[in-house]
């Protein structure tokens, strides 16, 4: 047990932390949901039964905890992508281990497989569903230097933290809102304009989104406080309810 406990521990050391948090991630499932077509929602439903998409959303988290090989080591990287400053996600492409992207379109062709059994079904719509989640938070989109902003040290209010974890739970977590408090707020913000400006499917179009919103996202000092939540929380706000109307609409698209 203890030899377990300490492959755990490293392995949340050296890995890039959870995006968005369990709030964070169940806001942009329970944002999607009903904007799902009908057939998006029956396929959905004939994937996961009574399970919400709030609720599959932190799944792939979740089982981060678990020895197996498949979670420890390879699943692993479908939690980010890397694009360094200056280039493009097509310049780059993804690293042998794969990627984000690299895992949702093996995600989408199980998905369409007739012949994929149920559990295989189930593991690809939590994944996917967590992945466009994912990929919207800026430092999920690394720039290859510093582990997503693991490695860059900083102190929200009196917490010694990084800023990874900052934008993964501390921004979301200060507002002391449920998961379906922050929804309701923020569903109400979502015009009938921005769900047609949103509703893009392209994971292309998300990553070079947060790639352009991750560099102006390092603070000048390491001490952030109330002045730096306010600074970045319309950007917060937006990213999370895109990524709320772009699960929609990927799986419209996916089951169309």
């Amino acid at each position: 047990m203890r030899g377990f406990l300490i492959a755990v521990l490293a392995f949340l050391s050296s890995s890039p932390a959870f995006a968005w948090g369990q709030i964070g991630h169940r806001v942009t499932g329970a944002i999607a949901e009903p904007h799902l077509s009908k057939k998006a929602a029956e396929a959905v439903k004939a994937v996961l039964g009574t399970e919400s998409l709030a609720e599959a959303s932190t799944w792939p988290d979740e089982m981060r905890s678990s020895p197996e090989v498949f979670w420890q080591k390879t699943a692993n990287p479908w939690h980010y992508v890397t694009v360094p400053a200056g280039k493009t996600y097509v310049e780059v492409g993804a690293p042998p281990e794969g990627d984000g992207i690299s895992a949702l379109a093996g995600f989408a062709k199980t998905l369409r497989d007739p012949k994929a059994s149920p559990a295989d079904k189930q593991l690809a719509l939590r994944f996917t569903v967590h992945i466009i989640g994912d990929l919207h938070q800026p430092l999920h989109v690394g720039n290859g230097t510093d582990r997503g902003g693991n490695d860059v040290k900083v102190q929200f209010g009196r917490e010694d933290t990084n800023l990874h974890a900052v934008w993964d739970s501390n921004l979301v977590d200060r507002q002391q809102l449920s998961y379906t408090e922050m929804t309701a707020w923020l569903s109400r913000r979502i015009t009938p304009q921005n769900l047609k400006d949103w509703a893009n499917a392209d994971p292309l179009v998300w990553v070079a989104e947060s790639a352009a919103l991750r560099d102006t996202v390092y603070p000048a000092d390491s001490r952030l406080g109330y002045t730096y939540a306010f600074q970045q929380n319309e950007a917060l706000d937006m990213r999370l309810m895109q990524a709320g109307v772009r699960i929609a609409a990927y799986l419209n698209a996916l089951y169309q």
